[in-house]
């Protein structure tokens, strides 16, 4: 069993965080921003809207979102790792959108936000990290606006045959090794191939969010399905979300970021 405990989780990626960002790139490969570039073209913004980014880490998908042709006018990154918030704070400033990108530190299951209140939701390789992923996804339905979309990131498993055995080889043997030799963490990148060997994907995690309320929810395998989008939405005649009807997740916060009104 392997433990997802907020205390646990926040301080491996406060430890982490200084290197993050090299990791990300090295381990992927470069692909790491493409796959956000799908995620972000998914969600059809206009460059109007406000987008929420659930586990944003250091601000990587908040800032593309931001600084896409067609992505968000405002957007809110929310996170648990002071430190990780700290590298997305300095980041936002160096780029000058601090005037569009705000961070605040919270957990994926109790989000600051108030119900029905952005246009876009998205979530890269965080939602594997969540104790409870059936309440952080309640959550993400509740404060999206009726009609709004959502966009998930996370690692899969190859879907063609001839690529999985030697993906694997490299997730649970080469990876760890140069993530503990650039990160100096023993643990981090031991945690990743398990909790992905232990997170459901594809149509399971698909299946997921349809219970929780979503609509047109799909599941795209990219590169080779080492990483999978999903993709939903909330329906145009639905308000809130299950949580709000007696379903899943502790009450929500009653206070909420001002900015976040997209008029």
């Amino acid at each position: 069993m392997i433990d997802k405990s907020p205390a646990r989780i926040a301080g491996m990626f406060d430890a982490i965080a200084p290197r993050y960002d090299l990791l990300n790139g090295v381990l992927s490969g470069g692909l790491d921003r493409y796959w956000r570039r799908r995620a972000i073209r998914s969600l059809q913004f206009t460059g109007a809207e406000t987008l929420l980014d659930v586990c944003t880490g250091t601000g990587d998908v908040a800032l593309a979102a931001a600084r896409a042709a067609r992505g968000a006018r405002r957007v809110l990154g929310v996170d648990f790792a002071g430190a990780m918030l700290t590298r997305a704070v300095e980041k936002t400033r160096a780029r000058q959108l601090d005037g569009r990108v705000r961070v605040v530190r919270g957990d994926a299951v109790r989000l600051p936000v108030p119900a029905n209140a952005v246009d876009g939701v998205t979530i890269a390789f965080g939602i594997r990290n969540v104790a409870a992923p059936e309440a952080a996804c309640a959550e993400l339905l509740r404060v999206l606006r009726p009609g709004g979309r959502l966009a998930i990131l996370e690692f899969g498993l190859p879907v063609v045959p001839a690529v999985r055995p030697l993906y694997l080889w490299y997730f649970r043997h080469v990876l760890p090794r140069i993530g503990r030799a650039v990160s100096r963490h023993e643990g981090a990148y031991s945690y990743l191939p398990a909790s992905v060997g232990a997170f459901p994907w594809g149509e399971a995690f698909a299946q997921i969010l349809r219970e929780q309320g979503f609509n047109n929810v799909t599941a795209r395998p990219l590169t080779f399905g080492v990483v999978y989008l999903y993709t939903a939405s909330k329906s145009a005649d639905q308000a809130g979300g299950p949580r709000e009807a007696g379903g899943v997740g502790p009450p929500h916060p009653p206070h909420a970021p001002l900015y976040l009104s997209s008029t």
